[in-house]
């Protein structure tokens, strides 16, 4: 099922409760909430795609962070990920401003929609099949309604794996299209192009696994390859 306009899926998703395992945890941990934000109503409800509406290309995520989405209702904002992320957007010119705090405070993007393969809060930050098959129609949807797509950059391998599971042009041959970060694969027009790159999560890129350099250079092959 996929859904015909932006009010319909949104309105949708956030009233979602089909995963009883993900419905308790994200309300939990909005209830519970992290010493720091004690002061601060948390979202706690399925976390919207967040971006323009015309743009060319889809980021797609993992899930919101229990403290970070979770709490403040849009995508990769409010935790070390999205400080992370959109940095380096702002870096490339696809976000005008380096900083993402709460759903209010003017941030805006070009060029870029951002979503996630999950749209709760997830113990231990990993959903499961059921969840990840039942989450599913929300990202195809929201690529479904941006009319000049003509790439997807993959944050993470359950975020590749996801989008090489949609595409038959991918599928047909899964044993060729391997997770690396920078990996790049064209589908020769029958889809998006697909570009991979390492999650920027706390346990990526204060390990070194994914620095800002690396990372930087992610967004200046999604411009290279815009037309």
């Amino acid at each position: 099922m996929l859904f015909s306009n932006w009010e319909e899926l949104n309105e949708n998703l956030v009233n979602c409760r089909l995963c009883p395992r993900l419905v308790e945890w994200r309300e939990k941990m909005a209830k519970e909430k992290r010493r720091a934000f004690l002061a601060q109503d948390y979202w706690g409800k399925p976390v919207p795609g967040f971006g323009d509406h015309k743009a060319r290309v889809l980021v797609l995520g993992l899930a919101p962070g229990a403290h970070g989405s979770n709490r403040t209702g849009r995508m990769f904002t409010g935790d070390a990920s999205g400080e992370f992320l959109y940095a380096s957007l702002h870096r490339a010119g696809f976000a005008n401003q380096p900083e993402s705090c709460d759903r209010s405070d003017d941030l805006k993007l070009n060029d870029i929609f951002i979503t996630a393969v999950c749209r709760c809060a997830p113990p231990d930050n990993k959903p499961d099949h059921i969840e990840i098959n039942t989450c599913r129609k929300y990202w195809t949807s929201e690529m479904a309604l941006l009319p000049d797509l003509q790439g997807i950059v993959a944050l993470g391998r359950i975020a590749f794996d996801e989008i090489i599971s949609v595409f038959p042009v991918f599928t047909a041959q899964r044993k060729d299209f391997q997770f690396a970060h920078g990996a790049f694969y064209d589908s020769n027009g029958n889809s998006p192009w697909l570009l991979a790159s390492y999650h920027p999560s706390r346990q990526n890129t204060q390990t070194g696994r994914l620095t800002r350099e690396m990372f930087d250079a992610i967004w200046e092959k999604v411009k290279n390859n815009l037309i």
